[in-house]
């Protein structure tokens, strides 16, 4: 992020401002300058200008996340690279490996990796293109890091193209149908921190029905899914129609939650073409013109036009808190001294009400945090019996039939379920833990802002002042880089071996013990990844409780100062500065006025 330091004129006063965001729209002008005003008022004000200028924050760092997901070999990274208009990320006649790559702007083409440890690894500064594909190969493709045997988290991509400059980050994601089953899993849990997705396939061979079954899974957890067919280049155009009315009626049928209005048939490799030989024309046959014009640039200005909106009525809610700061000093400065001791009595009263209100709330928010650990361990206890049975039914048809058991074969068939059941259940594990508790985290803040605005209004009917209803402290989900499901997990049953003596025995013994190694080393591999679930699972509830009770403390604090700390100071200053009260409630006055016309811009930008 680039400093800038603005010179601000506002309402005749020059102040120099600090904000990280570069000062180019209106809604960024506007809050800057309200931070100027209120530094003016002085430290007391410094929390008020600490979030103002976060808002500014949010709207230079928020991103559009744009997952790419399909079939293995359906031409998911030629797409990416016709938008990028280079051959940056590796095409691959193999399957890549479960590791994502992320590509955001970067004034240079560079790329970062990052290991499962999050340290950073290896990375390429001021590359070509070329280069920075055979950068990428040695860790993304399956060819040069088979199964992931580097231990890579996920790549960093840095790419001068117009589109990233934008704000839209491209995603690559393993293609689902490929060796690696457990990547489906993987990337289903990884959609719902995406912003969008774009589902790659195309006419030859038509949609298959592991593209359909994912399709639809997808269109249930992405907040939206467009459909990208293409390769339409490798048929003649009757074939070509006549392969996508068939997906689209596939589509119909078989994933009726997937919008058929969004929909795209494009040729990526005509389109890269295009871009690598400027040639417009071209550009705009392969289809690809209309998937970067309609489909990610309106995403992204709509996506920043809800931010936008969301940023101006958290600033606005700031000013008015900062209002009735101003008003409740300007009354305490003015009101007779007798009259105004009375109401900071009932005042003070109040407040004790609210730190009542702060230690109850707090200690339901822990018997909830109890409650959600309780619930935490009786689903881990039912993980380990889902995962043993479905483990022990691979087992069961694996011997089925069968008089002598080859151990390593079945050992081999089991290892390559593990992955595969644990994520499904990590997923229906993760998703059920986080309703509860954002249902839980819905009713305490429900509560905060009762408690909140019920001392607000309070104090405002107490000194007269005109009061404004504030946006609550969680005013937008702003969504982090997305993760990617990186769990190692443990799958190799050989802990057991076979004795020498064990081939000695009648064929019948022998298939018994057989059976009980495998099922104990079966029992083994469930407990030890089960806690691999449990543990970290804990010790993200236990912190994510942590940091909510310390959410509501803050705003408790912060409701006291608004309503009280203002007036406790004018009252310090009416005993202190008899002389300076009448110039410094002109100074409030004409500050109050400033923030009132900053406010009204705002409510209209």
């Amino acid at each position: 992020m680039v400093d800038y330091t603005k010179k601000v004129e506002s309402c005749g006063d020059t102040v120099c401002v600090n904000v990280e965001t570069e000062l180019s729209s209106p809604l960024a002008r506007y809050i800057a300058e309200s931070v100027a005003v209120t530094r003016k008022l002085g430290p007391d004000y410094e929390p008020d200008c600490d979030n103002l200028e976060s808002l500014l924050q949010r709207l230079e760092k928020e991103r559009f996340h744009l997952a790419v997901l399909g079939q293995f070999k359906r031409g998911k990274s030629t797409l990416l690279n016709a938008l990028l208009g280079a051959e940056v990320l590796p095409t691959s006649v193999v399957p890549l490996t479960a590791i994502p790559t992320f590509v955001e702007f970067g004034n240079t083409a560079s790329a970062l990796v990052i290991m499962r440890t999050g340290e950073a690894g290896e990375a390429i500064e001021n590359a070509s293109a070329s280069e920075l594909r055979h950068f990428l190969e040695e860790y993304v493709t399956e060819e040069r890091n088979p199964r992931n045997q580097r231990g890579v988290r996920e790549v960093i991509v840095r790419y001068p193209s117009s589109l990233l400059e934008k704000g839209v980050v491209l995603i690559d994601t393993p293609g689902i149908g490929s060796t690696y089953r457990h990547n489906t899993e993987a990337t289903l849990e990884f959609l719902s921190q995406c912003d969008a997705a774009i589902f790659v396939t195309s006419p030859d061979p038509p949609i298959t029905e592991v593209e359909v079954d994912f399709l639809h899974r997808v269109a249930e957890t992405a907040t939206r899914v467009f459909i990208v067919v293409n390769k339409a280049d490798y048929l003649a155009e009757t074939e070509l129609q006549q392969a996508v009315a068939f997906i689209k009626r596939a589509l119909r049928e078989l994933a009726a939650n997937v919008k058929q209005d969004l929909f795209f048939t494009v040729s990526a490799r005509m389109g890269l073409r295009a871009k690598l030989e400027g040639d417009q024309s071209l550009w705009a046959r392969s289809g690809m013109e209309v998937v970067e014009r309609e489909l990610i640039d309106f995403l992204a200005s709509e996506k920043m036009a809800m931010l936008k909106e969301a940023i101006a009525r958290k600033a606005v809610s700031i000013l008015s808190e900062v209002g009735m700061q101003i008003e409740f000093s300007l009354k305490t400065l003015r009101m007779p001294i007798d009259e105004l001791e009375q109401r900071m009595s009932l005042l003070r009263e109040k407040l004790k009400e609210l730190e009542y209100q702060r230690i109850a709330q707090l200690d339901i928010l822990e018997g909830d945090r109890k409650r959600l650990t309780a619930f935490l361990e009786e689903q881990s206890a039912q993980l380990k019996n889902r995962a043993r049975s479905a483990l022990r039914g691979v087992l069961r048809e694996a011997v089925r039939g069968s008089r002598a058991i080859d151990e390593e074969k079945v050992r081999a068939l089991i290892s390559e379920q593990v992955p595969n059941v644990f994520e499904q259940e990590l997923a229906r594990l993760s998703k059920e833990l986080k309703e509860k508790t954002s249902e839980t985290f819905a009713r305490h803040r429900k509560r905060v802002d009762e408690v909140v605005e019920s001392i607000h209004r309070f104090a405002a009917e107490l000194f007269d002042v005109e009061y404004r209803p504030t946006v609550g402290a969680e005013w937008v989900e702003t969504k982090h880089r997305p993760y990617w499901v990186t769990h190692e997990w443990t799958s190799t049953l050989s802990l057991l071996p076979e004795g020498f003596l064990d081939r000695l025995l009648p064929a019948q013994i022998r298939r018994r013990r057989a059976l009980r190694r495998l099922e104990r080393e079966i029992e083994s591999v469930v407990s030890q990844n089960v806690e691999n679930v449990r543990w970290p699972t804990l010790q993200n509830l236990e912190e994510t409780f942590r940091k909510f009770a310390a959410s509501i403390e803050a705003q408790y604090r912060e409701a006291a100062r608004v309503t009280n700390g203002a007036i406790e100071k004018a009252y310090s200053k009416r005993h202190e500065q008899v002389e300076a009260v009448e110039s410094e409630a002109v100074e409030l006055e004409s500050s109050l006025q400033q923030l009132a016309e900053l406010r009204s811009k705002l409510e209209a930008a």
